[in-house]
């Protein structure tokens, strides 16, 4: 209520980037004064629900509802993120090398449409920096994921480099790890989903990640491969075969669509990726579509869309075992949080599930 009567108005009256701006600029200076980070747990936190809580990948997440890369591009306001009632939370997407993004503006709210577009090119401040940032944490109650992309002149032949570099450079931090190959906003990217490109970025992905484990006496950190929701069956097919056959942990399904269907709003013509309430069938379709492909043998974290606990328990009953949002948290605030916490629990009662992993996959059943 706090955020819809007084914080929504006033910032959806700024430029998005520029809001964008004020708000991790401002969780990174609040999370950094004493007392600040219990005062965010009072007032959004969410209690805790043992049905909800959830172990996969060797990790425990507390609650399933987790904050979608994009958003903290250089791991900034983690701390801030962590206190208000995610079960875990992307970071990035981040390159080897710092660089701007596309041109502004770049970012366009759709109000009616509950939609976001954004084309912002991977404008991140490099892994460096990220790793500094990161190292500053305080707080370290949930498991947080490195969205790990390539740098917009690398070409694509090179790619797998660029992944490289930044495992390299932040394997420490994260406590896994997303490829991001989806993005529709960089030049060429999804070629990477598709053909012996694929293969040879995962494979080298793959190696990386057992070197850094093997060079700490551990197990490799659990990394995932984030899809788009644009592609053909054959294609969509042809590249959840091969992630599953690469030994990768799991998807992430979905990034951004480059679809346009069924908006009002006349930011609907603007280049570049729709989040939000028009990508919700559409993702939960293909994370159906991926647990069925595999039975259900690789995780799936179900993104896009998610609005209200029924859009969350959709593609969760699809085969998600986790979820995110980003575009709720801009339109509802963080109040969203337990709303959806708590109206999943709900419907796992209703439907007679002890806990979360029941519920999952089961609109196959």
């Amino acid at each position: 209520m706090l955020y819809s009567k007084l914080a929504k108005p006033v910032l959806f009256r700024m430029d998005p980037e520029d809001c964008h701006h004020l708000v991790i600029g401002g969780m990174s200076i609040a999370q950094k004064v004493p007392g600040i980070p219990s005062l965010l747990r009072t007032m959004y936190g969410v209690e805790r629900m043992p049905e909800l809580e959830t172990e996969l990948f060797g990790m425990h997440f507390p609650l399933p509802i987790g904050l979608a890369a994009g958003l903290d591009k250089n791991a900034e306001a983690v701390d801030g993120f962590s206190s208000i009632g995610f079960g875990f939370i992307e970071v990035g997407t981040v390159t080897p090398k710092a660089q701007p993004g596309n041109e502004q503006p770049r970012l366009f709210r759709l109000p009616p449409d509950d939609g976001l577009i954004n084309r912002m090119g991977f404008n991140n401040d490099g892994t460096e920096e990220m790793r500094q940032n990161m190292r500053r944490r305080r707080v370290r109650t949930i498991p947080v994921a490195v969205n790990i992309g390539k740098n917009k002149v690398t070409p694509n032949e090179q790619a797998h480099e660029d992944y490289v570099a930044c495992i390299r450079a932040l394997y420490d931090e994260g406590d896994f790890f997303a490829v991001n190959i989806s993005s529709p906003n960089t030049p060429d990217l999804r070629a990477l989903q598709h053909g012996d490109e694929l293969k040879l970025l995962l494979d080298a992905v793959r190696s990386e990640m057992d070197a850094q484990g093997a060079k700490r006496g551990q197990p490799a950190k659990p990394v995932l491969v984030k899809i788009a929701p644009d592609m053909t069956d054959e294609q969509l097919e042809y590249t959840v075969d091969t992630i599953h056959a690469s030994g990768i942990s799991g998807i992430i399904a979905t990034n951004t669509t480059l679809g346009r269907v069924g908006l009002t709003h006349q930011h609907a013509s603007e280049a570049g990726g729709l989040s939000g309430k028009p990508l919700k069938e559409l993702s939960t379709r293909i994370i159906r579509r991926v647990y069925s492909q595999t039975d259900g043998q690789l995780p799936i974290i179900g993104s896009g869309g998610i609005f209200d606990a029924e859009d969350a328990y959709d593609k969760i009953c699809a085969g998600a075992s986790l979820v995110e949002i980003y575009t709720a948290l801009i339109y509802k605030g963080p109040e969203v949080l337990r709303e959806l916490n708590r109206g999943l629990l709900e419907r796992l009662r209703r439907d007679g599930f002890r806990n979360l992993s029941e519920a999952v996959g089961s609109g196959h059943r």
